[in-house]
C-alpha cells in the first residue's frame, strides 16, 4: 500500500525530490504546500509522512507531531554544521564543512535527528552559487538512497560535534565592504566568495552616493583552455 505524503516548500533539489516521488508508485504525494497559511491542511489530510525542502516558515510543533512517520527535512548542510539560512554561504566565509543532510523536523530550526549527511568538499574556486548548485544535486541523490529507509520509518541518531547557526539578517549585515577596512587576502577572497551567488546583487561598497556591486570569478589553471 502506498504511503500518502504532503510535500512541504520548494527549492532547486525539491523541485526533483517532488517530481521524482510523483513518479512512483509506493508514495502518493497528496498536496504541494510552500505558504504558512497552508500548514493546517495537513491536519486535515492526515498524511502518513511529510517530506520538506526549502520550506521557509517555522512549523509549529502540532503539525510535527501530526503526520505517523513525522517531517522529513531536506537541508543543504552538514550538520550540525551551518544550521539555518544560506549555508552554502557560510561554509564558504567561515570554512565550515558544506554537506546535505536528511533529518526530522523538531520544533527547533534543523537540530532534529539525522536520517544521513554527506559531506561535500568546498573548491578553492567555488562561489556561493557554484556551491549551491552542486549541494542541490548532491541533497537530491542522497535523498532517492535513503528513500527505501525513509518510508519504513528508520530512526535518526541525535546531532552531535560542533553546532552553527545563521539567520536570514546576517547576509545583509556582512554585505557592505569597507574600503578603508585592513584584511587578510585570504579572508576577503573567502568573503567575495561566499556573497557571489547570481543573480543576486550581495557584495557591494559605496562611492559618491552610489552602490558599487562586486562579484569574484576564480578559475583553476587546470580549466583554462591550451594557449589562452
Amino acid at each position: 500500500m502506498a504511503l500518502e505524503a504532503v510535500f512541504l516548500g520548494m527549492n532547486d533539489a525539491g523541485e526533483k525530490v517532488y517530481s521524482w516521488l510523483n513518479d512512483r508508485d509506493d508514495v502518493e504525494v497528496k498536496a504541494l504546500l510552500t505558504e504558512k497559511e497552508q500548514l493546517p491542511l495537513i491536519e486535515e489530510i492526515e498524511p502518513d509522512i511529510v517530506v520538506s525542502s526549502g520550506f521557509e516558515y517555522k512549523v509549529p510543533k502540532e503539525i510535527i507531531e501530526g503526520p505517523e512517520q513525522g517531517i522529513v527535512n531536506l537541508h543543504t548542510s552538514f550538520l550540525p554544521h551551518n544550521r539555518g539560512s544560506h549555508p552554502n554561504v557560510w561554509s564558504i566565509i567561515e570554512d565550515t564543512p558544506a554537506g546535505v543532510s536528511i533529518h526530522y523536523m523538531t520544533e527547533e530550526i534543523d537540530e532534529g535527528p539525522i536520517i544521513d549527511r554527506k559531506e561535500v568538499r568546498v573548491e578553492p574556486s567555488d562561489t556561493a552559487g557554484k556551491l549551491y548548485d552542486r549541494l542541490q544535486n548532491e541533497m537530491f541523490e542522497l535523498f532517492k538512497e535513503n528513500w527505501p529507509d525513509i518510508k519504513e520509518g528508520v530512526e535518526g541518531e541525535e546531532q552531535t560535534g560542533a553546532v552553527t547557526t545563521h539567520y536570514e539578517r546576517e547576509l545583509e549585515e556582512i554585505s557592505e565592504l569597507d574600503l578603508s577596512e585592513k584584511v587578510e587576502t585570504g579572508e576577503f577572497l573567502k568573503k567575495l566568495r561566499g556573497l557571489t551567488w547570481k543573480p543576486y546583487k550581495n557584495a557591494y561598497f559605496e562611492k559618491y552616493g552610489e552602490r558599487y556591486f562586486v562579484e569574484i570569478d576564480i578559475t583553476p589553471e587546470s580549466e583554462l583552455n591550451p594557449g589562452s
